[in-house]
């Protein structure tokens, strides 16, 4: 009897509800769940020189190469824009680094929303994205790699997949480029006296415009699949529908259900269900992931102001801070064809299962022992860096400018020997003293040793300070002078420059258009000036009758000099040039190691993520889904903010925290990755036979009526 009623009444639900054994239809509106517009065979579209890649792939991937070209080389100049020319401390530009980050990982939201409810993905592209550029990383992240996958035939699945490699070329070549060419245009190019952010800025602005140009320009031949609702709110409210359904039938008597999302079938179609389904599949699997984002975006922060701290002369090229980070794309495009077409085919042969989740969490691995590595080179750089002065204790260094040598002893308050040490004429001192107070002041007695004269000074000096002890000659007599020098001479990598001036005339000196600075005659001394590093072979001195220049030579990163002017016999005045603090003597190419590392993991992680995402991802949520991938990065960058505003952790525990967090979550990932079946097309696609049928007007008319079982 029952397949008799049914038979004749076919629109009436199979669901039942409450204890009545009554079930009562609600009509749906079709402003939730709009139906699909039935699409009529087209022309195949052009190809690629007879391939199966659509002409259209493109203009996409062009696209995206201008388009990240931009992207990176503004965020190439970031953070050392913060740190230089705001001032801005390492944590403070850190921290709004990720949050401008995060910022732009969490607006795809909303550009995933527009795109498939109301423009589609190729207006949001060519009228949002890349019309106003803070909310247009929303609007292009989540389009695009999807809009590139929809120009592909379903039967050109593998091909499909190869796109995927060749998006992320695009996107690394645009970096690679930029990162190195960016970085330049800051640093060796002057706007109005300093380095020209204005110019790194603008040449990216430019690359967005002709992104622009480019997209249109394939406008014609790209497959623009229709928007289908408001699929963000459709997704929200049939699973409110299903939360809040089953709620209120809670009742032991009513028949249990094998998803929890079957509760909504009262009111939305099976096709959205098994959408939503599949949906919540892969964002369950998503959470463990912002870890791995969290680390990779670090680059550009953490690693760049490392940098800064190590030594860029790489011999037949300087290598600026900001641009190690051309490493990472240039090992992208390296390893992409490397891992495609050599690692995994090997693999494969071996008979291993290498799957997408597989790889991801091996991804993970290696990003996790990237920043091991980088732990180890913050704890050789801090070996390699001057101490600093504790509690009762002080650095004294003596500068002899006398014409022959000197002996100097210094005495404590009982007379005791602290320091006896015979120092010639402009010998260079190569590291500082540690001298213990008893107090946190104390008088030290100098002895001056000099041909046959002995000279007694005493002078007072502070716990955790550093001085220099300077030895005059006036004719056949000695004197001496105390200054007290800085406690941090140099900042982040730059140069800091102090001078000494002998003549009796005071010198004016001009380090560039806005840095000068002027030294009294007779020994002044300045006080310190922090200069870019690099060669300076001209600096422009001026006494009140005479002009000269000095070549004061190559001046490296993280180092402070001092340079004392002395008179020459046949030439202009010259600079005798000494080293206060001695410059990063590990290079930068340690870096390297670290760089390769996380690159491989990227390479593992995000490559095979962006395609597994577009996989698993149901037709009409396709962007919906990019758009939730790319969250993951911005709570990854989130994750960095708050780790550097409130750990209060020394840099090498830092990175070593991240190290062991990631390996945890990779865990966390692989146990999770072991239940997760992938999902098939067909999976996706409800049966013929059993898909709603098409039905008119703006209500599904169904009558409340009563079944009897």
């Amino acid at each position: 009897m029952l397949e008799e009623s049914e038979s004749k009444e076919p629109a009436m639900n199979p669901f039942q509800k409450n204890e009545s054994k009554e079930t009562l239809f609600s009509p749906v509106s079709t402003e939730e769940v709009r139906p699909r517009p039935l699409s009529l065979p087209k022309k195949p579209p052009p190809k690629i020189c007879g391939s199966n890649y659509p002409l259209s792939i493109a203009f996409i991937v062009v696209n995206e190469f201008c388009e990240r070209f931009s992207y990176y080389g503004m965020k190439a100049v970031l953070t050392l824009y913060f740190l230089y020319f705001l001032h801005w401390s390492e944590d403070t530009s850190t921290s709004i680094y990720h949050a401008f980050s995060s910022l732009c990982y969490f607006t795809p939201i909303l550009g995933a929303a527009i795109a498939d409810s109301w423009l589609g993905k190729f207006k949001v592209l060519s009228l949002v994205g890349l019309s106003l550029i803070a909310l247009g990383t929303g609007g292009i992240k989540p389009c695009v790699a999807a809009f590139g996958g929809d120009q592909f035939e379903e039967k050109h699945a593998e091909e499909r997949t190869r796109y995927f490699s060749v998006f992320y070329l695009s996107i690394n070549a645009g970096s690679l480029i930029s990162t190195f060419i960016t970085p330049m245009l800051r640093g060796d190019v002057q706007c109005f006296g300093e380095d020209c952010y204005a110019l790194a800025f603008g040449v990216p602005g430019l690359l967005m415009v002709i992104a622009l140009v480019v997209f249109a320009m394939g406008s014609k031949i790209y497959r623009k699949p229709p928007p289908e609702g408001n699929i963000v709110t459709q997704v929200a409210k049939c699973i409110w529908f299903a939360i809040s359904n089953r709620f209120n039938n809670r009742s032991g008597d009513i028949p249990k259900r094998q998803h929890w999302l079957d509760w909504a079938a009262e009111k939305y179609p099976k096709q959205l269900i098994m959408d939503v389904k599949a949906l919540t599949r892969v964002l369950f699997l998503y959470i463990p992931l912002p870890m791995f984002w969290a680390l990779l975006d670090q680059q550009g922060s953490r690693w760049t102001l490392q940098a800064t701290r190590m030594n860029g002369n790489l011999g037949f090229f300087v290598l600026q801070p900001d641009q190690m980070q051309v490493l990472n794309p240039l090992l992208v495009l390296i390893f992409i064809p490397l891992f495609d077409l050599v690692i995994y085919r090997l693999v494969s042969k071996c008979g291993i299962n290498f799957s997408s989740l597989r790889k991801m969490a091996v991804g993970m691995i290696l990003a996790s022992l990237a920043f091991a590595v980088a732990a180890a080179v913050e704890i050789k750089i801090n070996r390699m860096t001057s101490l600093q002065p504790g509690p009762q204790e002080i650095f004294l260094k003596a500068l002899n400018l006398a014409d022959d040598e000197v002996k100097v002893t210094v005495l404590g308050d009982e007379n005791n020997t602290l320091l006896e040490e015979s120092i010639r004429s402009f010998q260079k001192m190569p590291r500082y003293a540690q001298l213990h107070l008893k107090t946190k002041s104390q008088d030290f007695h100098f002895y001056l040793n000099y041909h046959n004269l002995s000279v007694y000074t005493k002078h007072s000096m502070e716990e955790k300070n550093w001085y220099s002890l300077i030895i005059l000659e006036d004719g056949k007599n000695i004197s001496s002078m105390m200054v007290k020098d800085e406690e941090n001479k140099t900042t982040n990598g730059m140069t800091a420059v102090r001078f000494v001036n002998t003549l009796h005339k005071e010198v004016n000196i001009s380090l560039g258009t806005d840095i000068s600075l002027s030294v009294g005659e007779d020994y002044g001394v300045s006080a310190y000036t922090t200069v870019h590093s690099g060669e300076y072979p001209v600096v422009h001195c001026r006494t009140e009758d005479k002009d000269f220049s000095l070549n004061i030579g190559l001046l490296d990163p993280g180092t402070a000099y001092l340079f004392v002017i002395i008179n020459s016999t046949n030439h202009d005045p010259q600079a005798w040039k000494m080293e206060d603090i001695p410059t990063n003597r590990l290079s930068i190419a340690w870096q390297l190691p670290q760089y390769a590392l996380v690159t491989a993991g990227e390479v593992m992680f995000s490559v095979t993520g962006l395609e597994f995402s577009y996989s698993q991802a149901p037709a009409s949520m396709k962007s919906v889904l990019q758009a939730a991938w790319l969250l993951t990065v911005a709570v990854g960058n989130i994750i960095v903010l708050v780790v550097a505003q409130f750990s209060g952790l020394v840099q090498w525990a830092e990175f070593i925290l991240f190290s062991c967090l990631l390996l945890v979550v990779c865990l966390i990932f692989s146990i999770m990755g072991h239940y997760y079946v992938p999902i098939k097309p067909e999976d996706l696609q409800e049966p013929a036979d059993k898909q709603i049928p098409p039905t008119q007007g703006n209500m599904i008319n169904l009558e409340t009526k009563k079944t009897k079982l």
